[in-house]
């Protein structure tokens, strides 16, 4: 077990849930950013370990181990998250040592779950309890119908942008159709006529 845990697709669920909080990042090999942050990476890992063994920074090659890629969407490199099990989010401060180190310090700290109900208040620890009495099934169902009606949501959203954008496109080129018009019409010519009315009653003055 290195200061640094390297995850994969098998390991990844139950490394994480093993462990209180985690910072990880999600790499290419290839990857410059990741090459240039891994030294800084290890160095906070190794001090976290020693100091806060509950929180832990972990690696994925998302390249190899493209279904953990794909669950957390990584779409380029490196991208971190962090957080608890079943609660990542993603992380937006720097990636150096100092920056890695504070934001450890600051945010990856025990806080209200079934793992430490006794720093949940009463309505929240009466909430736990409810859900932990419910059978593994049911619990996965409601996981499932809270999932659907995210992806639910993002499916609405993404097809309104689309009216949305529709819209505009049709707007843009009714605009620009009546802006061709009058300046078919002869707008320009005109406007150089008055100007030049203008220029010769100014000289006749």
């Amino acid at each position: 077990d290195g200061d640094v845990l390297v995850l994969t697709d098998a390991t990844f669920d139950a490394a994480i849930e093993e462990h209180a909080l985690v910072l990880v990042e999600f790499y290419a090999p290839w990857c410059g950013h990741c090459k240039k942050l891994q030294p800084e990476w290890d160095s906070a890992a190794k001090t976290l370990k020693e100091s806060a063994p509950e929180v832990r920074l972990a690696k994925v090659d998302a390249t190899e181990n493209r279904d953990t890629g794909s669950k957390f969407d990584v779409q380029g490199f490196p991208t971190i998250k962090w957080g608890a099990y079943g609660s990542m989010e993603d992380y937006q401060g720097g990636r150096t040592y100092d920056d890695l180190k504070k934001f450890a310090d600051e945010n990856l700290k025990p806080s209200c779950g079934p793992a430490n109900l006794d720093l949940c208040d009463d309505e929240k620890k009466a909430e736990i309890e409810k859900i932990m009495a419910l059978s593994d099934d049911d619990i996965a169902s409601k996981i499932e119908e809270g999932e659907q009606k995210m992806k639910d949501a993002d499916t609405t959203f993404e097809e309104a942008v689309k009216e949305l954008q529709a819209t505009y496109e049709g707007l843009q080129k009714t605009k620009e159709a009546a802006l061709a018009e009058v300046k078919s019409s002869g707008l320009g010519l005109m406007k150089s006529v008055k100007s030049a009315k203008a220029k010769a009653a100014k000289d006749e003055l």
